[in-house]
């Protein structure tokens, strides 16, 4: 049966009469359909009526003993059962969660794996009730119109709004793997030259993140590198050429290449204290840490800050960059860190 009508159909379909079809379709039975329904079996029959006037053509093929579902029913049964598991997945979700304390935090990709995760289980110890969400994403979430609580951004000051909380700043400094360095001591700048050097792919594409790269590093404590042909050449006379450069577009992955002996990594201190602590990774020149004007901030939605659990983890935080501004041994204006009301 072809159904017409003398005026295409271009509006969306209602939802209502999905649920009907689905069972239908996967029963192959209308009275099956209808007692698992809980619906009269006349009802569903005028569902599916009504879903097929709305589509524009038949769903299924009925006969005496039988129903069986027609081309176009097999393409709506792909696309109806897909969307319909979702939505049902997303409202046990919710209903799980309903009544639950939690807190959403954004933050980009690298913080996350490299300072945050690692130590929220200390958090989920002392509060086992609050349930902790991360959305890790390079783009700025909009505090004001997302549902999420917190955010950790990573900004020079004069970009931040006055209601930030400093969480500590940053100096930029050579790691390499222990291995690496058995093999090629790095006693000064010179011995960088046996080495490949590591740094962000994508720093030299923003001013603020120029702090990130090799250059800025040399030009501070030895000689303009050499930069690589191309895009990426630059028109200084090279004192120090190394081995050769690798480039990744985030911190984790840089810092994973410098564990596995690939080079010698420029990274941010914050991120990797943990790591020179436990020695997997060593800092050659440890008197050569260039200070960079970029710093780590912990911002709060409005509507979130006088929550208790929001409030927990925010104190928590504190703390915990309190103890990561010791480990690298910063000691900041207390002018510029805010303490949670």
């Amino acid at each position: 049966m072809q159904l017409t009508s003398s005026h295409p159909r271009t509006r969306p379909i209602a939802a209502g009469h999905l649920r009907a079809f689905e069972a239908v379709a996967r029963h192959l039975n209308f009275r099956a359909a209808a007692e698992e329904l809980s619906l009269t079996q006349s009802a569903v029959s005028r569902q599916i009526q009504a879903l097929e006037d709305e589509v524009g053509t038949a769903l299924f093929l009925r006969h005496t003993r039988a129903v069986e579902l027609t081309s176009a029913g097999s393409q709506l049964l792909r696309a109806a059962s897909m969307a319909l598991e979702r939505v049902d997945a997303a409202v046990r979700q919710i209903r799980q969660s309903a009544g639950r304390k939690s807190v959403a935090i954004t933050t980009w990709a690298s913080f996350a794996s490299m300072w945050l995760i690692p130590r929220l289980e200390a958090f989920q110890r002392d509060h086992p009730d609050i349930d902790i969400r991360i959305d890790a994403t390079d783009n700025a979430v909009d505090l004001a119109t997302s549902d999420v609580d917190l955010a950790l951004r990573y900004a020079v000051p004069q970009g931040m709004p006055a209601s930030a909380h400093r969480l500590f700043g940053e100096q930029l400094t050579p790691v390499a793997s222990p291995w690496l360095l058995k093999a090629h001591p790095i006693r000064s700048v010179e011995d960088l030259s046996h080495c490949a050097l590591i740094e962000a792919g994508d720093a030299h594409r923003t001013r603020h993140l120029e702090w990130l790269t090799w250059q800025r590093w040399l030009d501070t404590f030895g000689a303009p590198a050499a930069a690589p042909t191309g895009k990426r050449a630059r028109s200084v006379q090279a004192k120090l050429s190394p081995q050769r450069w690798m480039y990744f577009n985030y911190a984790n992955q840089i810092v994973q290449a410098a564990l596995t002996g690939q080079g010698v990594a420029l990274a941010r201190l914050p991120l990797v204290a943990e790591s020179l602590a436990s020695g997997a990774l060593v800092e050659p020149l440890p008197h050569a840490r260039l200070d960079s004007p970029l710093v780590y901030w912990l911002l709060v939605a409005p509507r979130s800050v006088q929550r208790p659990e929001v409030k927990a983890f925010c104190d928590w935080l504190l703390e915990q960059a309190a103890a990561t501004r010791e480990a690298i041994g910063e000691v900041p204006d207390p002018d510029t860190v805010d303490d949670m009301d």
